[in-house]
């Protein structure tokens, strides 16, 4: 039994570990613009059964309980909270976030990928791009803005219009589309604050913002990270609490081990 106990607790510590990375991966990205939080869910592990419940007893009457002990315990899945974040005013022209469901589209080699970040500049070309570290990714459907705009302007459906020297009005450029899924919980977290359509998330469910459900957009704002650090903080002395438990179950499961090894026959 100590050797089961040894095992129970290594799982424990394993998954504890595996809590821990999420937690600090979600405190890395505190500051990240609208990234989104994740949360390490687990399950424990297949039961010995010594007596099972309902066996007829010695007086033929059933069982009410039975005798059973769990072998730890393991990783079941890490869920995604896409909560909205909250909205910090930039009053940059290309700054968009999304107020409610909905993702952009970006283009991405021959792929189309999404993100919520809204952090947007012109390439060389005029069009729309997602701004990285490395490479810029154009907005889906593309949209190219004049280079002699004094002024471009996004309304809450997604309408980009742009005033130009010699006319006081708006002229329409362009139309953002953004992306709904039935199981964002299925999105490939891909990095760069870009998802991945699988077959667990579903198809996209693409259209105008702020109709059937998608959010509506705000020009010069950006959403902020959904990591509440306190939270996070109180999960990490939750998770080094119970590694220590389970460090000093394999500290008495060895204490026992050694003293078995230790009997002498007199």
């Amino acid at each position: 039994m100590s050797l089961q106990a040894l095992n129970s607790a290594a799982t424990g510590m394993e998954a504890g570990q595996f809590h821990l990375d999420t937690i600090a991966n979600n405190l890395a990205n505190s500051g990240t613009t609208a990234f989104k939080r994740s949360r390490a869910n687990f399950e424990d592990l297949i039961y010995q059964h010594i007596k099972l419940p309902g066996l007829l007893d010695s007086q033929g009457k059933l069982t009410p309980v039975g005798i059973s002990v769990g072998l730890g315990t393991r990783v079941q899945s890490t869920a995604v909270d896409h909560s909205l974040g909250s909205l910090l005013e930039t009053n940059g022209e290309l700054d968009i976030a999304i107020v409610g469901d909905g993702f952009f589209q970006l283009q991405d080699g021959d792929e189309i990928v999404y993100a919520r970040a809204g952090n947007f500049s012109l390439n060389a070309d005029g069009e729309l791009v997602m701004q990285s570290a490395d490479r810029g990714r154009t907005l889906e459907p593309a949209i190219t803005v004049p280079i002699d705009a004094i002024e471009v302007s996004i309304s809450q459906q997604g309408i980009v219009a742009v005033r130009q020297p010699g006319n006081p009005n708006l002229t329409q450029v362009g139309q953002i589309q953004t992306a709904r899924f039935v199981n964002p919980q299925g999105l490939l977290q891909l990095g760069e604050n870009l998802f991945g359509a699988t077959d667990a998330s579903g198809p996209p469910l693409i259209g105008n913002p702020d109709e059937e459900g998608r959010g509506a957009l705000r020009q010069g704002f950006l959403e902020a990270s959904n990591v509440e650090p306190v939270r996070e903080l109180v999960d990490l002395i939750k998770t080094q609490r119970n590694f220590e438990l389970n460090s000093q179950v394999v500290q008495a499961a060895d204490q026992t081990l050694q003293l078995i090894a230790n009997l002498r026959r007199f």
